[in-house]
């Protein structure tokens, strides 16, 4: 934990360009907020498409490591492939349940029991821009997987099943405290710092998982020497 303190690390990690803009697109939503009218509730539906995003990224880091194993590792991902999809897919449908009955909740509407495809078709429609913001976590994900893990070979550092269980976490970790932290803001009527606060804590959390992937490519480069 100290290492992710220590202000030489901080330093390391934005001296690299892709940390700012990962910053800049954890912080765009304040922009919404205070010229779109966004609220709690498209700022909940963003971070759980940003989850639908992560768990597409898994999929093609699972499959670029399976491709380094040969047969055996797309034998492998033949199985895993698959129960990912439906395992990590049934999650976040259920988590995304719970946000749109929030959702409907908090607009007193009573649309009725959501399909998977209704879920996304309600997120995207959630707040104005909601698509452009989709696009911009979209194309993050895509520099991230193609500079690290393609270009950078972490794909040969890792196994299938250690990239499979890896978003789950952050599911359990920040989003459920989002939710809450939604809810509570609904609540007391939406208040304007609430909601930059939910967005300023994503932020904080993605300087975390920055600093943790600098310090992963330090580790990295300390192996090849």
């Amino acid at each position: 934990m100290l290492n992710f303190l220590d202000p030489n690390t901080l330093a390391r990690t934005y001296r690299e360009p892709i940390a700012w803009i990962i910053l800049a697109v954890d912080l765009f939503p304040i922009f919404a907020v205070l010229t779109m009218g966004w609220g709690a509730v498209a700022l909940v539906f963003l971070y759980w498409l940003e989850n639908l995003i992560i768990g597409a990224v898994t999929l093609a880091k699972m499959t670029a490591t399976s491709m380094r194993d040969g047969p055996i590792g797309l034998i492998g991902m033949a199985f895993l492939g698959p129960f990912f999809f439906v395992h990590y897919g049934m999650f976040c449908f259920v988590h995304g349940v719970f946000v749109s009955v929030f959702a409907n909740l908090s607009s007193d509407t009573d649309p009725g029991f959501p399909s998977p495809f209704g879920l996304i078709d309600q997120a995207l429609n959630s707040g104005p821009n909601m698509p452009t913001f989709v696009l911009a976590i979209i194309g993050v994900q895509i520099l991230l997987f193609v500079q690290d893990y393609l270009l950078r070979g972490q794909y040969q550092e890792t196994t299938i099943d250690k990239e499979m269980m890896a978003p789950y976490g952050r599911i359990i970790v920040l989003h459920f405290g989002i939710f809450a932290g939604a809810f509570a803001m609904v609540a007391l009527g939406e208040p304007m710092l609430g909601i930059l606060a939910l967005i300023l804590l994503r932020a904080l959390w993605g300087v975390f998982l920055t600093v943790g992937r600098r310090l992963q490519l330090d580790d990295a480069l300390q192996t090849k020497s």
